[in-house]
């Protein structure tokens, strides 16, 4: 786990190591352990180190081949190392190092471009071939890890986040006024749909699942290496029974490490899910575990009490709880902190929750945490997927539609008839999307919508795409692919990323391995939402394995915050300074009196507008943030002239 930056100069020109070290001294969070760069000719490469494997120098990078030809950076862990090192050893592969790094080396050397779809894990990586006189590099299957892209006349800069490519000295962009005026005016997770597009002009993100090869001269080829599983497809005959068995062996990869493992843990199935899983590995005694006692990482506010379910599952595995305590003042505080570290805006306040939920797991030794990201957008874990899975029973079974929403109704209340009327509306709404120009007029009225607001001047409702960036699905299966492939799960890793980066702690994602993905996906709609239940084979899986007070746990929460009441006391004063500021009023992005109104009339309790008042508040942050840099940059610059 890791951080890289990279400059590819093009058509016989040279790269700069001052260039290269200046974008590494950015990534300092990412890897404080150790740090390395490499220059050959057009390519030079980076490189900042969190050793969590193999903790001697031998995993020291850039790391070379012994031949001297094949040089790599890599940011990420490879969870099959063990077993792939053995197949290699089988191959002639000989290893010096007892880490992924060499084994993902050897992989390279051994099966070229074809390696990829061996791995098992989470990475980004660069690999400069001198034999070819190529740059190869990609990207995990889900995007756990970034690598982002930006390229001018004469050269290709790469890294591991944005902030680096400005280091540069060679970005000239600026921000991306498309999608800052997308996310003011409709910052909900499944609009932000950007298919690599990022906040920064000119700045890409790598896709997710790809592999791409970069010529000295600047061609490029790029390529997917894997995609989702076709639906519905060759389920096994016992899906609950094979669900944990993968599950389990997830959670062991990803307890292989040479440094302490934690978990953050919330009271719902996932987290409690991988917990216990945990203990049954330490008390199995696992190599892998001999990290001392088990510890986790909880927030709980009275608002939203987990505590109960928390409790539960402590006593059961006897891991020790460290409780993270919240200021609403002190976040707001650290707002700007937090967005350096993300390099774009985000959707919440929740995300500097997070931030404090790794900065005490790193307070306490903690370097790897486990989380049970990915479960919900593979499994139907938000509760926005019922009326997707009735609407498409509405369409072929109709009779089970409203079998399924009167047991819904009976477990989490809500009218049935209402439920199952509107069931039926959407059907028939969802296939106007195969109707040729309703997508478009779709986001024309939903833009529409959202101008009514009065909030924005016309400068930001006027560089808002016009085009609707979410779809109705037809089907639950299609309403998953999206959240894994578009939105919220890209989103979700970006900042679980940077969140536990900046505290320079690993994040590992059980629920997605590639396996337990790919399984889901073969699994119908019913194995996912039955009744009242979603998550419904992990539910089964789960039975003797976890308290039942939590494997039966009708609701959800994870991690949530009462915004609403802070926005109404202790953060209505910073709102009103913000709005009452120079730098927004001149800014003539806003219709600052219409916005004042709404926060007061939110502080009465007559509208909840928390959210959207957050949202303008920290794109005014990072707004800020990319001005100071931009006179950073000209100053460096200008020295360097």
């Amino acid at each position: 786990m890791c951080g890289f930056a990279a400059m590819i100069a093009l058509s016989g020109g040279q790269a700069a190591r001052a260039t290269v070290d200046a974008m590494t001294a950015t990534l300092v969070h990412r890897g404080p352990d150790d740090e390395g760069s490499y220059v050959d000719g057009a390519v030079a490469f980076g490189f900042r180190r969190l050793a969590i494997l193999d903790l001697a120098p031998t995993g020291h990078q850039p790391m070379i081949s012994s031949d001297g030809q094949v040089v790599l950076v890599f940011n990420g862990e490879i969870y099959n190392y063990v077993e792939l090192r053995q197949e290699l050893m089988s191959l002639g592969h000989v290893f010096t190092s007892s880490g992924d790094t060499q084994v993902l080396l050897a992989a390279y050397r051994q099966w070229g471009r074809d390696c990829v779809p061996r791995l098992n894990g989470m990475w980004a990586f660069l690999i400069h071939d001198r034999r070819s006189a190529t740059i190869f590099g990609s990207r995990d299957r889900f995007g756990v890890k970034p690598l982002y892209r930006y390229r001018t006349a004469d050269a290709v800069f790469l890294a591991s986040e944005i902030k680096a490519i400005h280091a540069s000295g060679r970005y000239t962009g600026g921000p991306n006024w498309r999608r800052v005026a997308a996310f003011l005016l409709d910052p909900q997770l499944e609009m932000q749909n950007n298919d690599g597009d990022t906040f920064h002009v000119g700045i890409e993100e790598i896709p997710a699942g790809s592999a791409f090869e970069l010529r000295l001269d600047g061609r490029m080829t790029e390529w997917r290496y894997w995609a989702l599983p076709p639906q519905a497809s060759l389920a096994p005959a016992d899906p609950p029974k094979v669900f944990f068995e993968t599950l389990a062996d997830a959670v062991r990869l990803r307890t292989r490490s040479d440094v302490p493992v934690g978990i953050s843990l919330s009271g719902g199935l996932d987290s409690t899910a991988i917990i216990c899983h945990m203990a049954t590995l330490q008390a199995q005694g696992d190599a892998a575990s001999r990290n001392g006692a088990l510890q986790a990482f909880s927030y709980v506010t009275p608002d939203f009490d987990e505590s109960l379910y928390i409790e539960q599952t402590i006593e059961r595995t006897k891991a020790v709880l460290h409780r993270v305590d919240i200021d609403p003042t002190q976040l707001w505080d650290q707002l700007d902190r937090v967005l350096w570290y993300q390099d774009e805006p985000v959707h919440s306040l929740n995300v500097l929750i997070g931030f404090d939920v790794w900065r005490l797991a790193a307070k306490n030794g903690v370097k790897v945490m486990l989380n049970g990201g990915g479960a919900d957008e593979t499994l139907a874990g938000y509760f926005s997927y019922f009326p997707v899975h009735w609407r498409a029973l509405c369409q072929t079974q109709r009779s089970l539609a409203r079998a399924e929403i009167e047991a819904y109704c009976r477990t989490h209340g809500g009218d049935v008839g209402n439920l199952y009327r509107s069931a039926l509306r959407q059907a028939y709404r969802s296939q106007l999307w195969h109707v040729p120009g309703y997508g478009k007029l779709a986001g024309f009225r939903r833009r529409r919508g959202l101008r009514k607001t009065g909030w924005f001047t016309d400068d930001i409702r006027d560089a808002a795409p016009s085009e609707h960036a979410g779809r109705a699905h037809r089907e639950l299966d299609s309403s998953l692919r999206w959240s894994v492939e578009h939105a919220p799960l890209p989103y979700y890793l970006r900042v679980d990323d940077r969140n536990s980066m900046a505290q320079s702690v690993e994040l590992r994602s059980p629920f997605l391995d590639y396996r337990l993905v790919s399984l889901a996906f073969r699994l119908p709609a019913e194995w996912k939402l039955r009744g009242p239940w979603n998550k419904y084979v992990l539910r089964e899986a789960l039975r003797g394995h976890i308290p039942d007070s939590v494997r039966l746990r009708p609701d959800k929460m994870g991690f949530p915050a009462p915004i609403r009441q802070w926005v109404r006391g202790p953060l209505y004063a910073k709102l009103q300074d913000l709005l009452a500021s120079r730098q927004i009023r001149e800014r003539g992005l806003y219709r600052v009196e219409a916005i004042r109104r709404d926060l007061d009339r939110h502080r009465a309790g007559e509208i909840d507008v928390s959210n959207r008042l957050l949202t303008i508040a920290q794109v005014e942050c990072w707004l800020t943030q990319q001005e100071h840099s931009r006179q950073r940059d000209h100053a460096a610059a200008t020295r360097g002239r």
